[in-house]
C-alpha cells in the first residue's frame, strides 16, 4: 500500500513538473509574439492619437490638450491597460516612450486647423519617470523636433504618473530643474490614487496638479472627497501650481468644481477624446428654465 502511495506522488510531481514546463514554454511564446507585435507596431507607426481637451473653469477657455496614444485592439492585446502593461514587461520602455512622444507632437502640429492655429494650446504628454532620468534620452532632440513644427517648449508639459513611484527624489528634482530650465512644465498625474502623492508634490514642486478621478466621481455629494480636494487646494494656492480634474463625467460635479474654484477639468462631460482637434464644449444652466442646459463652445 505505502508503494502505491509513493508511486502515486511521484506521477503527480511529474504531473505538475511536465504543467509547468508546458506553461512556461505557452508563456515565453506569447511573449516573443507580442514582443514582436509590438515592434511592428512602432515601426508602421500604427498607434491612434486621440487628443482630449482641458478646460479653464473660470474663463472658460480651452488651455490644452492631453494627448492619448492607443492600439488597435488584437488577440494579443484584448485591452489598452495589457498593452501597455506589456510594455512595462519589456526592455523597450525608452524606445516606445520617445516614439509615443515624437508621434503625439508631429500629430498634434498636424491636426490642429484654422483659427486654432495661432492659439498657444498646451499639450500633455504622458511619460515614465524612468525615461527622463535614463542617459541615453537627449532632451535636445525633443527641441529639434519642436523647433521644427513650430511648438515652443513652453507649451509642453511632461505628464508623470503618481503610479510610478520615484525614488530618489533629490537626483529627480535635479534633472526637472534641467528641463524647466528649456522651458519645459511638468503634472504630476493621478494624484490621490496611491501612497506617496504627497511626497512626490513636495519634492518635485510640479506647475500641475491632476486629481484622480477617484476624488472627483460624485464629489457634489461625498464630504469627504469635498474635505480632501480642498485641502490640496490650500496646498496648490502656497506651492504655485495648478489643479486639473479629471475624469468629469457629471454635470453636478462640474458645477461643484466650478463652485468651489478648481482651476482646470477635463472629462467627458467637457469632451472626448478624439483624433481630431476639438475644444472643450460646457453646458452652462439656465438659470431662468431649471432643468434645461446651453451647450457653449471653449475657445
Amino acid at each position: 500500500m505505502e508503494s502505491v502511495v509513493r508511486q502515486s506522488v511521484r506521477s503527480s510531481n511529474l504531473f505538475s513538473y511536465i504543467k509547468y514546463i508546458y506553461d512556461q514554454h505557452q508563456n515565453n511564446t506569447l511573449f516573443m509574439k507580442r514582443l514582436k507585435a509590438l515592434k511592428k507596431i512602432i515601426q508602421d507607426k500604427d498607434l491612434h492619437t486621440y487628443f482630449q481637451p482641458i478646460v479653464d473653469l473660470q474663463t472658460k477657455q480651452t488651455m490644452g490638450f492631453e494627448a492619448l496614444n492607443r492600439p488597435e485592439t488584437s488577440e494579443l492585446f484584448s485591452s489598452v491597460d495589457s498593452f501597455y502593461e506589456f510594455v512595462g514587461q519589456t526592455d523597450c520602455v525608452f524606445l516606445f516612450e520617445c516614439f509615443c512622444r515624437n508621434l503625439s507632437l508631429q500629430r498634434f502640429k498636424e491636426r490642429l486647423h484654422g483659427d486654432l492655429l495661432n492659439k498657444n494650446f498646451m499639450l500633455f504628454l504622458n511619460i515614465h519617470p524612468n525615461v527622463l532620468l535614463d542617459k541615453k534620452y537627449h532632451s535636445g532632440e525633443t527641441l529639434q523636433l519642436l523647433k521644427e513644427l513650430g511648438i515652443k517648449p513652453q507649451q509642453v508639459v511632461f505628464e508623470l504618473t503618481e503610479r510610478s513611484a520615484v525614488i530618489d527624489f533629490v537626483e529627480f528634482e535635479r534633472v526637472l530643474s534641467n528641463y524647466r530650465s528649456q522651458g519645459y512644465r511638468i503634472a504630476v498625474d493621478d494624484v490621490g490614487s496611491g501612497y506617496n502623492s504627497l511626497k512626490t508634490l513636495i519634492y518635485l514642486k510640479p506647475e500641475f496638479i491632476k486629481l484622480d478621478r477617484s476624488l472627483i466621481q460624485y464629489i457634489d455629494k461625498n464630504s469627504e472627497q469635498q474635505q480632501l480636494v480642498t485641502l490640496l487646494m490650500k496646498y496648490a494656492v502656497q506651492a504655485e501650481t495648478k489643479i486639473i480634474a479629471e475624469g468629469i463625467e457629471r454635470q453636478e460635479e462640474l458645477d461643484y468644481l466650478h463652485q468651489i474654484g478648481i482651476h482646470y477639468a477635463q472629462g467627458y462631460a467637457l469632451g472626448k477624446p478624439a483624433k481630431d482637434i476639438h475644444l472643450g464644449k460646457i453646458r452652462v444652466g439656465d438659470h431662468e428654465n431649471r432643468g434645461s442646459h446651453r451647450e457653449r463652445s471653449l475657445y
